[in-house]
Formats: structure tokens, sequence, C-alpha cells
């Protein structure tokens, strides 16, 4: 038999669920707040206690309460936030399948998708997801089975609230760890969400990318074009990350092509060019516009990152000059039109000139791009330098002399090298 204070205790919580299920719209908000005012953090024990053991009696009012009136968006904020503290109450793994069993996840995702529905409610949606993700392995491969990376990957790509596209990265960073079977498909769609315009998602996915890659340890071929791409930012807090994760990328297999597009994007593509001034040439509104052009704000994004590179790995330096980086960053600071693209060509050339003597006799290219007139501009875009025949020549004289027993002999062959070309290109 059931004794006095527990009969009173089942009275009480038989009459809180009557009052539930007679309530309308307005009374059930009212009951929600007082709900989450007095129950926020307990345990699982304590909601319990609170409920005289059958708080799943009111988790699944709840639940059936949000899949009738989720696309409506009725009291969804608090809705959501009511059945999270079920949720993320300590030992809550009976609540947890209970959500999951009326589909709850699926749910979830579909709010993210809703147009007419606000943000809070969907920040809270992906707080829910988060919960779930950090539950376990199985959890987190239930929310890829539903479709939940590409569901998650175009709310950060649209969301107009940078608190909520925070709370969106976490929920990728946890689905990316401890995720084997899933992991490259969140990598793929932080990928996929570089060419995205919210500078705030590329940002964020960058960072995780960060995260992501030595997780994976192999590379996605698109990851190359899809982050040179992203150096075309005005945001420079995106341009940032974007050469932070050139720096890790230069690690992997991706590291030749890498570079070649680096020095690529140092000479923008004539036919490119052209289009875009035409364009603007015939749209006044937009005349001032002309040095924003996103190539080339590529080239100056690459002559920095280039310039990051090889201080960090002199061998980096070694590799660029094979192809021929020299000859492009003097073409860069050929470019008048973007006085940004001269400065930082500039003093990446300097670092040139200063490690490899043959790079030049004498230059201070600190401060040359500001010294230079519009006829001087047109030779350095213009120029065909081409230090390649002098490191061949020096690869081959360091060889035999290494055979022989002297290296400075061998760099003292291509310095004369050097200056012999140059006589030559004088004459």
């Amino acid at each position: 038999m059931t004794s006095i204070k527990e009969q009173a205790a089942i009275s009480r919580l038989l009459s809180f669920l009557q009052e539930w299920d007679n309530a309308g719209k307005v009374a059930r908000g009212h009951i929600l707040d007082k709900f989450i005012e007095t129950n926020q953090g307990k345990t699982a024990p304590e909601l319990e206690q609170e409920f005289s053991q059958g708080a799943s009696l009111f988790l699944i009012r709840l639940t059936t309460w949000l899949r009738i009136t989720y696309m409506t968006g009725c009291c969804l904020e608090k809705l959501l936030k009511s059945i999270g503290i079920f949720l993320s109450a300590v030992s809550s793994n009976r609540y947890l399948r209970e959500f999951l069993e009326v589909g709850g996840v699926l749910t979830l995702l579909e709010i993210l998708g809703l147009e007419k529905i606000m943000e809070e409610a969907k920040k809270e949606s992906v707080k829910l997801l988060q919960v779930i993700a950090n539950s376990g392995r199985k959890y987190k491969e239930l929310i890829c089975e539903s479709y939940g990376v590409r569901s998650t990957a175009e709310f950060l790509a649209k969301s107009q609230s940078e608190e909520t596209q925070e709370e969106v990265q976490a929920l990728l960073d946890s689905l990316v760890h401890g995720n084997p079977k899933y992991q490259n498909q969140v990598y793929k769609g932080l990928i996929a969400l570089l060419p995205c315009t919210s500078p705030k998602a590329q940002q964020l996915s960058l960072q995780t990318l960060r995260t992501a890659q030595p997780i994976i340890g192999t590379t996605h071929p698109s990851i190359v074009d899809c982050v040179l791409k992203v150096l075309g930012t005005m945001h420079l807090e995106v341009q940032y990350e974007a050469i932070e994760l050139i720096k890790d990328l230069v690690g992997y297999d991706v590291r030749q092509a890498l570079l070649k597009g680096l020095v690529a994007l140092l000479i923008p593509s004539v036919k490119e060019t052209s289009k875009l001034q035409a364009k603007i040439l015939n749209d006044p509104s937009v005349l001032q516009l002309t040095p924003s052009l996103p190539m080339f704000l590529q080239q100056a994004a690459a002559a920095k990152a280039i310039g990051v590179l090889v201080r960090n790995d002199i061998s980096i330096a070694e590799e660029l000059l094979y192809l021929r980086v020299v000859h492009c960053l003097m073409a860069a600071m050929g470019n008048t039109d973007h006085s940004n693209s001269q400065r930082l060509a500039s003093l990446t050339l300097e670092y040139f000139v200063q490690m490899f003597p043959m790079v030049a006799e004498q230059s201070n290219a600190e401060d040359l791009y500001m010294k230079i007139d519009s006829i001087q501009a047109d030779i350095l875009a213009a120029n065909k330098v081409n230090v390649t025949r002098a490191l061949r020549h020096l690869d081959s004289c360091y060889s035999m002399n290494t055979f022989c027993g002297s290296s400075d002999s061998a760099h003292m062959a291509y310095v004369t090298h050097f200056q012999n070309d140059d006589v030559e290109s004088k004459e």
C-alpha cells in the first residue's frame, strides 16, 4: 500500500498533468515559464522527485506538443528549453531515449530549415542537438544519418546571428570528434561552406577545418581551390583564418598545389580583369570599388600568405623560387590599381632578397613600391625575371662541389652566373 505522503504526491502530479492537458497556448506558456524557472540545472533523480517518479509523463506531453506545433513556432523557444532541462540533466539517458524514440532528432533538424521560425528558437534547437551529440558516438551517428550535417551547415550559412552561428560551430566540432564513420562527411560539409556569402560562417568553417584536418589525416582535392578563393574576401578575420589553414595544409599532400595556386594569384588573369573592369566602367555607381576587385584582394592576400609561409619554413621559400615567385611578386608590385598588393608583394620580395642574394644585387623592397612611377610599374608588371635557370645552375654546381668538398665555391658560381645574366640583359 502507498503511504499518505505518496498518495498526495501522485495526486499533485495528476492535477498538474490535467492542468496541462486542459490549458490553451497562453496558459501552457505560463506553465513552461514556471517549469524552466524552478527546474533549471536539476538532475534526473531530482526531476523524478519533483514529479513523483512520473517526469516522463510530462516529457512525453512536451514532445507531443512539439511535434504538433513546431511548424507554427508557438511557444517553441520555451518548449525546447523545457525539453533541454530533461535531456541535459545528469543521468538523463532514459529521457534521451524517450525523446529520440519519437523522432526528436528529425524534428530538431527540420526546425533549422523553417523560414518563419525565430532565430532564438533555432538556437535552442542547435543546443539540444549539441546535448544529443555529446552523449556518445551512436548519437552522433544518428544525427549524421538524419542528414544533420547538411541541415546544420546550411543553417550556419544562412543564420543572421553570430551567437547562433557559434553554437552551430560547436555542434559541427562535436560531430567531427569521436565519429569515425561520418567524420569525412562533416569535413566535406565544412569545405562546402567556404564559398558561402556569410563572412562569419566562412570564419567559423575555417576554424573548424583546422581542428578537423589532423583528425581526418588526408585532404580533399577541392579544399585548395576553396581556400584560395576565400582569400578574395574583404574581411580580414576571414583572411587570417584562411592563411592559418594554409599554413597547416602545406604539411599535407596538397602542398605543391597550394604553392602553385598562391603564385598564380599574384598575376590575375588579364581576361578576368578586363571583364570586371568593363562591368565597373559601365556602372558609374560602383566606379569607386575598382581597387577592391576580388582578384586584387586575392593578389594581396596571396602575397601576404607567401610571406607568412616563407618566414616559417625556408624550404618553402626554395620551392617557391622554382615556381618563379620573384617574377610574380614583381608583377604584383606593378599593380597600380591596388596599393595593398604593391605593399605586401614588396614586403615579401624583401624577404627573398635578404635570404637569397641571387634574387637581386641591391634592393630596398620594403618601400620600393612607394617610389616607382607609372612607367616603372608597367615594367614590373611585364617583367620576365626568371631565377630558375640560375637555381638549376646552382644545383649542378653544388652537386659537383659537394663531391669535391667545396660548397662555398658553388654559391660563388651561382652569384657569378646571376651577375653574368644581368650583364647580358643590359647589353
